[in-house]
């Protein structure tokens, strides 16, 4: 256990800027999921470690998961309202992987805290390359059914324990790898996968923010100011959002995945001591 990371976020003093610069953070986030419809989670630790300040990779990562499970509940509402969501697998799929990310965190908070950060800056740059990749237009039909086969059970298990696995050991909530794990195993259209993929969001940030927030490495007042933030920002970037062209869209999301990358490489540069690489 890295028993130095270890602190209480009582141990943790941030100023009025710094509580500031929290909220903002909290509103980058929410706009850019408001706005290109994914991946301002994945920025939501370099954010609150590099932006805002705050020292402690660990606490960091534990406040994030609670704000971003808190964001994808919200988000959920209208998924849900919009008959986006198909609560079966759903739901199915999130009990399985909340088992798993309790795992995962378990194994994070036992990992030493610049060497988590290397590792998950090189998941930001799996994720910048997925955000690259197009995706499929949404069709139309979907077929459903009540009786799901054996084989389409076990292959969606199989895709939730692994996606929940890695969220719980990064913190992150995973959507960019759950929407195609949904996808692949149910063969349900995007659309849907979009929208169920929330009920798994905010399951796995939740189960791996009560998982670090009972060793203490949960700041519950900078994860309220993130939340808080959030909320507003996402009202604003999905009202910018259905204003915006196809092409418009598509330019925003190359330069957000761009961003996503270059933060992951300077997350890469500052983490390199922990492998006894000093430049």
């Amino acid at each position: 256990m890295a028993i130095e990371q270890l602190a209480s976020s009582a141990d943790v003093v941030l100023t009025t800027t710094q509580h500031i610069l929290a909220v903002i953070s909290g509103f980058a986030v929410g706009f850019s999921l408001g706005l290109i419809g994914g991946g301002g989670s994945i920025l939501a630790v370099p954010l609150l470690l590099y932006f805002v300040g705050y020292p402690n990779p660990h606490i960091v990562i534990g406040t994030t998961a609670l704000a971003v499970s808190a964001n994808a509940y919200i988000n959920l509402v209208p998924h849900a309202r919009a008959g986006n969501v198909r609560w079966k697998d759903a739901i199915l799929f999130a009990i399985v992987g909340a088992a798993a990310a309790f795992v995962g965190s378990s194994l994070g908070k036992a990992v030493d805290g610049k060497k988590l950060l290397f590792l998950f800056a090189i998941m930001m740059l799996v994720i910048a390359v997925l955000m690259l990749r197009p995706r499929k237009p949404t069709t139309a039909q979907e077929v459903t059914t009540d009786h799901p086969s054996k084989a389409k059970t076990i292959k969606l298990i199989i895709a939730a324990a692994i996606v929940g696995t890695l969220s719980g050991f990064f913190g992150i909530g995973g959507g960019f790898l759950i929407v195609p794990g949904l996808v692949l195993s149910t063969g349900m259209s995007m659309i849907s996968a979009i929208g169920s993929s929330l009920v798994s969001v905010g399951t796995f940030g939740l189960t791996t923010a009560l998982n670090y927030a009972r060793s203490g490495l949960l700041d519950w007042g900078v994860a309220a100011l993130y939340i808080g933030g959030g909320i507003v920002g996402g009202w604003i970037g999905t009202r910018v959002a259905t204003h915006l062209g196809k092409n418009s869209k598509g330019a925003l999301n190359l330069i957000f995945a761009g961003l996503v990358a270059l933060v992951a490489v300077y997350m890469l540069y500052k983490n390199l001591s922990a492998f006894g690489i000093h430049f």
